[in-house]
């Protein structure tokens, strides 16, 4: 059982107030809030041993590579990692999945195809758009069903010889589906085909194993995680990242440099040139701590609570239509009241202290799918508490009823 109230005093800014109201932060799905424990991380950074690290053999130097290098050890073991090299620090999801696809502009070639889903968001699929141009591969998505799950018959008949990466988001932004990802990556590998998968919003409500899973590439952000932004992570398997060309030239990431050739650093320095966000590396690894700290499988328990109850309490709303009814999904609801725009309604909620999130979620073919302009959505996370949702159900109500 988690201590909710008590959790609630570790993040400072859930205690200020929004337009006079208090806060009710229920866009977790965008960004994560900040624990004292891990700002204290970033801060003690900066006042006693703010230094580059790898190169120096000062103090402060050797204190910084020392805290950076037990992070990436903790990021290693918590998504169970075989080599602490496997784990490549990145600015985040975004920067991962285009590090991987860059590296694959050099093993494609025309009539290779690949296969994205019909639920990723807009960073697993214009990245690999670019790569079909540059390369002349195939794009081909598994389509999706009115319930926001994937068709895995579909996916199935997409797989041939020619497949060559198939890349799936292990939980969808804009709807809170969980893909059946151990499925997804056997099909694949089954026909000789990679998978990446896109954990940006697994990772706050579970603890992936990627051995476990056997995927080729794993990837999230810090952000997401109770960390700072910019910075996350790319794991790859070993014989997959000595495949792929480095991504970016500078510091770091050579061997050895001089004007006739450069030789390339081993794993993981060939992927991390130049000084990278140092305290954010270190403030992964604390946010890491601090929620397995909490547990999560005790995190996952309270926020099954919470979606559900929030589902409960929105569908008693007349006209109210919830996007995204999977078997399997997280504390995400994206929702749309009769014909009101959810632009109008997540601004009236915001005058009265609550963070929703209005759009197409960067998953904007999702939308186009329901035929709707985007939805209003509520994430949820351990934090969260019911009477929130309580006051959150208040004021929509408000807010529909101002704007009907």
């Amino acid at each position: 059982m988690l201590d909710v109230q008590k959790i609630r005093k570790d993040f400072p800014i859930l205690n200020r107030t929004v337009n006079g109201k208090p806060l009710i932060y229920f866009d977790n799905a965008a960004t994560s809030q900040t624990p004292q424990q891990v700002i204290d991380v970033i801060v003690d950074y900066y006042s006693n041993y703010n230094a580059n690290i790898h190169r120096g053999v000062h103090s402060l130097s050797q204190e910084a590579t020392d805290a950076y290098e037990q992070a990436r050890l903790k990021i290693q073991k918590h998504f169970n990692a075989k080599h602490a090299h496997e784990i490549i620090y990145t600015a985040g999801t975004t920067h991962s999945i285009n590090l991987v696809a860059n590296g694959f502009s050099s093993l494609l070639k025309k009539g290779d195809e690949i296969i994205v889903s019909a639920l990723e968001h807009h960073s697993n699929i214009v990245p690999w758009q670019m790569l079909c141009e540059r390369t002349g591969a195939v794009l081909k998505v598994i389509p999706m069903n009115e319930d926001g799950e994937l068709v895995m018959s579909a996916y199935d008949a997409l797989l041939n010889e020619n497949t060559k990466l198939v890349f799936v988001n292990h939980i969808s932004n804009a709807l809170g589906t969980i893909n059946p990802i151990e499925y997804i990556i056997e099909k694949a590998h089954a026909v000789g085909a990679a998978v990446l998968v896109d954990g940006a919003q697994s990772c706050p409500h579970l603890k992936p194993d990627v051995q476990a899973l056997d995927v080729d590439f794993y990837v999230c952000s810090a952000h997401k995680i109770c960390g700072p932004t910019g910075v996350g992570m790319l794991y790859g398997k070993e014989a997959w990242l000595n495949k792929l060309p480095p991504y970016q030239g500078g510091g770091e990431m050579i061997a050895e440099v001089t004007f006739e050739k450069t030789t390339y650093a081993d794993l993981p320095h060939k992927f991390e040139a130049g000084t990278p966000n140092i305290a954010g590396g270190i403030a992964f690894g604390a946010a890491l701590d601090y929620m397995n700290g909490i547990g999560f499988e005790n995190i996952a328990t309270y926020e099954n609570e919470l979606l559900a109850y929030g589902t409960e309490q929105l569908l008693k709303i007349e006209g109210l239509k919830i996007y995204g009814t999977a078997k399997e999904k997280t504390s995400v609801i994206s929702f749309n009241v009769a014909n009101i725009h959810p632009y109008d309604i997540g601004t009236i909620l915001d005058k009265m202290g609550i963070a929703v999130r209005t759009g197409h979620h960067c998953a904007q073919p999702i939308m186009d799918f329901y035929k709707i302009p985007g939805t209003i959505r509520a994430s949820f996370m351990f934090y969260n508490t019911k009477e929130e949702i309580d006051a959150f159900i208040i004021a929509l109500k408000k807010a529909i009823m101002m704007l009907s």
